[in-house]
């Protein structure tokens, strides 16, 4: 049996969410099945009636309630969102525990250590929840530290060399 990669696309430039998400298709193609959960997102991809055109082979799910920006709202809704996001943390250790497909994308989930919801440590002992060996992994986020480097086997850095659209 295959062992599952653990993948993190990072860095200031776009595009790691459809690099993830180009991932996801490819699976969904070879016949796998593909669970993407959205953090610190805003709307993030989840109104995509293309996305849901996939299922169920492609799952989408976000947690987050806002549609803002994490950083622009006030306390008392931070504290929601970081409820609803812990929500999504579990709902991510649930899928790693049972196996519940052969690809799981956290999309901005390194955003999370940025933010101080979750410690790198808090990340690698989800990640060691993950019962089916030949599951792959995706994260995606913009600062990439030595600490959660480490954690991966392979580490896509995206940059924008120039502007554009």
């Amino acid at each position: 049996m295959k062992k599952g990669t653990i993948h993190i696309y990072s860095g200031d430039g776009h595009g790691k969410s459809p690099a993830a998400l180009g991932r996801a298709v490819s699976m969904a193609c070879q016949g796998k099945s593909v669970v993407i959960i959205q953090f610190l997102k805003g709307r993030g991809l989840e109104d995509s009636e293309f996305l849901r055109r996939m299922e169920p082979e492609i799952k989408l799910f976000r947690f987050e309630k806002s549609e803002g920006n994490f950083a622009e709202l006030s306390i008392e809704q931070q504290a929601d969102e970081i409820i609803n996001i812990k929500n999504g943390l579990n709902f991510a250790k649930k899928v790693l525990c049972t196996g519940g497909c052969d690809l799981l994308i956290l999309d901005e989930v390194l955003r999370l250590i940025d933010n101080d919801i979750i410690s790198v440590e808090d990340l690698k002992g989800m990640l060691d929840m993950r019962s089916d060996e030949a599951m792959d992994i995706i994260m995606t986020g913009i600062t990439l530290s030595a600490d959660v480097c480490v954690l991966a086997d392979e580490v896509t850095r995206l940059e924008t060399v120039k502007g554009g659209l």
